[in-house]
């Protein structure tokens, strides 16, 4: 076996294929953890304070969110790659284990996000759309000579990002489900989209109603999750699954209110995009022939790097530079024009062959780039067009220029590949020790894999036949107890720094019994009953309360078995914190808890979503803030 996996690392290994999956995929994680950074600035204070916004045990964590989505927002853009992926992945790690974010706020997605975060790392994520490929070239003193990293990388690439972080996580998570009632009956997908409380405001009552449809989806879900590890890497599968998994998570970011959940799985899609689509859409969207003829003085320094920064931002190739010196006798238009004033601007020539010169000639770039036409629409703006032209003009009357001729310019070589991580452990490492690198990539796969068999056998197989394995008479000296509780010690250094974890989300043991949900409103200024911006008449919990504020409600503060000192603890946070943003003085202030039956049935009802929602409210109890101490009475119990 351990020879099977080298050749297919070797294999792999050889295989380069274009980077621009790896680009695309930098980036949309990099948004994904930026906008979840700016939810936790939101709801910091409801999330890290004991007691929101009056007792603030955590007053940095706002400085170390903003320098996480420091982090976040370079790795978007490709600036430091791969030093933003370690500080991404260590920020990360330090809010999942070390604040109130891992044990009462769990947003379901942490350790998927710690897990693709680390093979961030290790992938030549700096290849394709990215600032760092812009400083690349800026090391070059001549556009005409320039030369960049070729956008190409290995296809283990690819590869190994799928197999470990989807791969595993999907055969994990299937396993579990077969443990499921609802699952078995093809009712995975219809149960929680009929729960109030996971709804997203989107009325899917339609196809809820469809049994047969419903459970297809069900049972194409568990083929597709058993399935997926064995042949997402064969090429006449590839498109089907990635369809199937693709809407899949669509359609979880839409319907339901987990949308962090659904976002970060879907970005690992971008990897199974065949590359005739990425080629076939860019020949798509690019120009065929140029919309503006740039000419740039080449012995300036400035110059060839202005236009450096200017081609790499030009994706639909939009704009041909030419340099003043080789072809300005090709154009009367620059024939016209004094030949000690030539290079003393940047000229420019549109289809219709009009003439731009300076500030114009920039306008028209940004107009003709298409997605930067704002910018130069702003600035054809009377006050800010001459401000822009006098600074242009001191700077152009300012630059130096190469005092000799074309021939005097230095020898421009080319700039060395960036000693990013991938370089050094993969590319040049591996083309040296072609086959030490595959045994030792290898092994570390396996060790992977025993990591991921340990949490899928012992929680996804033993615990789900017997939650209390007796200690087994056979074993001399380890007992039963004993293999747990080293299970349970590797599980948890490999979920919080590998981010392999159980996948039992929404099974049997979660909805069962889960058949009354709580809401709360408020005595307003007016002495009107209100309801507090969380959970809405209907029992849906509201935006913004989604992704991890929804797991603190749903699935730790209302469970189908309900601790009232848990209860009561969640309801002074979120009193406290929406109070506030709310302007009700909590010197003095009144709420009503609320309670609704539902229905969690494992066999499939007609219109369950709607009467779910149309269930009544009764009065359970009320909480009060007085002088800014909470307390809760609830007159039955719940």
């Amino acid at each position: 076996m351990q020879q099977v996996l080298n050749n297919a690392i070797q294999r792999a290994l050889n295989k380069q294929v274009p980077a621009t999956g790896i680009g695309i995929f930098r980036s949309l994680y990099g948004i994904v953890a930026l906008q979840e950074i700016v939810f936790l600035l939101y709801f910091n204070h409801l999330i890290f304070d004991p007691v929101p916004f009056l007792d603030v045990e955590f007053p940095m964590i706002p400085t170390f969110l903003c320098l996480w989505a420091v982090a976040a927002l370079a790795l978007t853009v490709g600036l430091y790659s791969q030093i933003s992926a370690i500080a991404n992945y260590c920020f990360w790690i330090i809010f999942t284990c070390f604040t109130p974010m891992q044990r009462d706020f769990d947003g379901g997605f942490d350790q998927f996000m710690i897990d693709v975060g680390l093979f961030l790392i290790f992938l030549p994520i700096d290849r394709a759309f990215s600032l760092d490929n812009l400083r690349y070239k800026l090391r070059s003193n001549s556009f005409t000579q320039l030369r960049h990293p070729p956008g190409k990388t290995t296809v283990l690439a690819y590869y190994l990002p799928l197999a470990i972080c989807l791969g595993f996580l999907y055969f994990d998570s299937a396993v579990h489900k077969l443990f499921a009632e609802h699952w078995r009956n093809g009712l995975g997908a219809w149960l929680p989209s009929s729960h109030p409380y996971y709804i997203s405001a989107i009325d899917m009552s339609w196809l809820l109603n469809i049994e047969p449809l419903q459970k297809a989806i069900g049972y194409l879900i568990i083929a597709f999750q058993f399935s997926f590890i064995f042949l997402f890497y064969r090429r006449a599968f590839r498109v089907p699954l990635l369809i199937i998994g693709a809407g899949l998570h669509l359609g979880i970011t839409l319907t339901f209110n987990i949308y962090p959940f659904g976002l970060g799985m879907l970005i690992c899609y971008t990897l199974m995009v065949p590359f005739s689509w990425w080629r076939c859409l860019a020949k798509t969207c690019r120009n065929k022939t140029p919309s503006l003829w740039v000419f740039y003085d080449e012995m300036c320094p400035l110059c060839n790097r202005t236009v450096i920064i200017i081609n790499h931002f030009d994706i639909f190739h939009c704009i041909s530079f030419k340099s003043l010196q080789s072809h300005a006798t090709e154009y009367p238009a620059l024939n016209a024009i004094d030949s000690e004033l030539l290079l003393t601007d940047i000229y420019a020539l549109d289809a219709s062959k009009r003439l731009f010169s300076g500030l114009d000639t920039y306008i028209q770039i940004l107009l003709k780039m298409r997605y930067t036409a704002p910018l130069g629409l702003i600035l054809r703006i009377p006050g800010i067009y001459h401000f822009a032209a006098a600074k242009y003009r001191h700077i152009a009357d300012n630059r130096l220029r190469t005092p000799c001729s074309d021939t005097c310019l230095p020898t421009v070589k080319t700039p060395p590949t960036p000693l990013n991580f991938y370089q050094r452990i993969i590319a040049e490492y591996a083309a040296t020790h072609h086959k030490q690198f595959s045994r030792r990539l290898g092994k570390v796969l396996i060790m992977l894999f025993f990591l991921q068999m340990n949490s899928t056998l012992h929680y996804g197989i033993f615990y789900r036949i017997h939650p209390d394995l007796p200690e087994n008479p056979l074993t001399a000296t380890i007992s039963i107890s004993t293999i747990s509780t080293i299970s349970n010690a590797v599980l948890m250094y490999s979920s919080a720094f590998i981010g392999i974890t159980p996948h039992a989300l929404y099974l049997h043991d979660h909805f069962a019994g889960y058949e009354r949900i709580i809401g709360i409103t408020y005595i307003g200024a007016d002495g009107q009953e209100q309801w507090l911006p969380f959970i809405d008449p209907e029992g849906r919990i509201v935006a913004p309360n989604w992704g991890r504020v929804h797991s603190m409600w749903a699935n730790i503060a209302v469970t189908p078995k309900i601790d009232q000192q848990r209860l009561k603890k969640f309801i002074m946070k979120v009193t406290a914190f929406w109070g506030i943003k709310e302007s009700l003085d909590l010197n003095d202030a009144t709420f009503i808890i609320k309670a609704k039956k539902i229905a969690m049935p494992f066999t499939w009802q007609r219109d369950l979503r709607k009467k779910n929602l149309a269930s009544p409210w009764f009065e359970i109890g009320t909480a009060k803030w007085r002088h800014n101490t909470f307390s809760a009475h609830l007159t039955i119990d719940i």
